[in-house]
């Protein structure tokens, strides 16, 4: 079979169509694994309902507990360390809210203390960010850990989360925080 020049133009123009094709669906590929976005959890719309703690792929869950420092007012009585209506401020077990113990408290100079998160021992449950807010200035807040995150396609969180405070951002939205306009660089 005799090929004249307009088969060979046409066949030319398919391959490279065919390959331009394919390697746009590679670099797209390619930039979606690169992880472009990412998983955030708005904390003006986090209700501390618990179920980061349950329902994170990640044991324990890649969500945890931050203090905005710039926020805090170093309380003696701070109501995301102890419990309610707790009657002896010691840091005995017995009288923190944290069930894991994941808040260190350090005496400042009188009345002021520091808390400062053991991320290691923090499982996301925000019990301490609820009782922040109800009690204090919201300086403890919970965020996701974006080392220990895995990135899902489908967020078992953001799938559970009963008020949609889980979205995808771009990288560059990594962090925010309640209280502030500006966002914390990664």
């Amino acid at each position: 079979m005799k090929k004249d020049r307009r088969d060979f133009l046409n066949t030319c123009f398919r391959f490279v169509a065919g390959a331009g094709i394919v390697g746009v669906a590679g670099v797209l590929a390619v930039k979606s694994q690169k992880g472009d976005f990412l998983w955030q959890l708005d904390p003006a719309k986090c209700t501390q309902c618990g179920r980061c703690a349950t329902s994170c792929v990640v044991t324990p869950s890649a969500v945890k507990c931050i203090h905005v420092y710039d926020m805090c007012g170093y309380c003696d009585l701070c109501g995301g360390y102890f419990r309610p209506n707790v009657k002896n401020l010691s840091t005995g077990a017995e009288n923190q809210l944290c069930p894991t113990g994941a808040i260190k408290r350090s005496y400042v100079e009188d009345p002021f203390f520091k808390y400062e998160i053991i991320d290691e021992l923090c499982i996301g449950c925000g019990k301490c960010v609820k009782g922040c807010g109800a009690f204090g200035n919201g300086s403890l807040q919970l965020q996701v850990s974006h080392d220990l995150c895995v990135n899902c396609n489908q967020c078992a969180i953001a799938r559970d989360c009963p008020s949609d405070a889980f979205s995808r951002v771009p990288i560059e939205q990594a962090y925010k925080f309640a209280g502030f306009k500006t966002n914390k660089k990664i």
